[in-house]
């Protein structure tokens, strides 16, 4: 069961998320300090991941989705409901031990995650959350720094463009189960090549933003990373064109955010 139980957590974008929240803030100066930051992103994520799979166990039944631990059978609604809201409650406590600031930042971000799996998820603001939620997300690090710094606009900016470009590439592999369920986002009002080249488009905007946002210029390292980007985000849209059910467009979107908090790490993305 708990292995079972981590699965339906939505291991690789929580771990992803935690990792390269972690990598921003030590790289920051964070100190021992990172690990409280990283700790309360983790919580958050697993609450989102689980609270996921909890809402959607009906659904998930209905279509047959073997790759869903409650959907199969293998864990109850029950235990993922439990280990989703236990999940928030460490979230809660933990970002507010960042200070009142930072905390309410995070927590307004997990929220917003929340909401997409409650409600918006159905509607054409379904891409909504995902871009609060990152948007916020570099912002609340910041915050979290020593000295309280605040996030430059253009990482904020950058952080709301990469969660939009990665919930089109998200949804791609579910579009037909989604629509036997009554699930309308943007991305199944949108269309499979509308999704999936808009999606990478909007990944390589938030990469331009981070090479093109921060004082000093363009280096040749930026250019090539910008490239390196360009080219990961159009494989990804052209894999989902191909194959509308694989999960490497997904991949791809994580590849790119691995690239931009790259960039953002090597730029003066706080503000004091």
């Amino acid at each position: 069961m708990t292995v079972d139980l981590l699965r339906a957590s939505h291991p690789g974008p929580t771990a992803a998320v935690s990792a390269l929240a972690g990598v921003l803030v030590v790289t920051a100066g964070a100190g021992v300090r990172s690990v409280l930051i990283v700790a309360a992103v983790l919580a958050g994520q697993l609450s989102v991941g689980w609270s996921n799979d909890w809402l959607d166990a009906v659904r998930d039944t209905t279509v047959g989705r073997a790759d869903k631990p409650v959907a199969a059978g293998r864990v109850t609604a029950g235990t993922v409901r439990n280990a989703a809201l236990s999940a928030a409650a460490a979230c809660v406590v933990l970002s507010l031990l960042l200070g009142w600031a930072a905390g309410i930042v995070h927590l307004a971000a997990v929220a917003s995650a929340w909401s997409y799996n409650l409600r918006l998820k159905r509607t054409a603001w379904s891409w909504a959350p995902y871009a609060l939620s990152f948007g916020l997300l570099p912002l609340a690090l910041a915050l979290a720094l020593p000295g309280r710094p605040t996030a430059a606009w253009w990482a904020i900016g950058a952080g709301a463009l990469l969660g939009t470009g990665a919930h089109g590439l998200n949804v791609l592999p579910d579009l037909l189960d989604d629509a036997a369920t009554g699930v309308r986002g943007l991305p199944h009002r949108l269309g499979v090549v509308p999704t999936a080249v808009g999606s990478a488009a909007v990944l390589l905007v938030a990469t331009v933003l981070l090479v093109t946002g921060p004082p000093g210029g363009v280096s040749v390292a930026d250019s090539v990373t910008l490239v390196l980007a360009a080219a990961v985000a159009a494989a990804g849209a052209a894999v989902s064109l191909r194959y509308p059910r694989s999960r490497l467009p997904f991949v791809a979107a994580i590849a790119v955010a691995a690239v931009d908090v790259v960039l953002l790490a090597g730029s003066p993305w706080t503000v004091l």
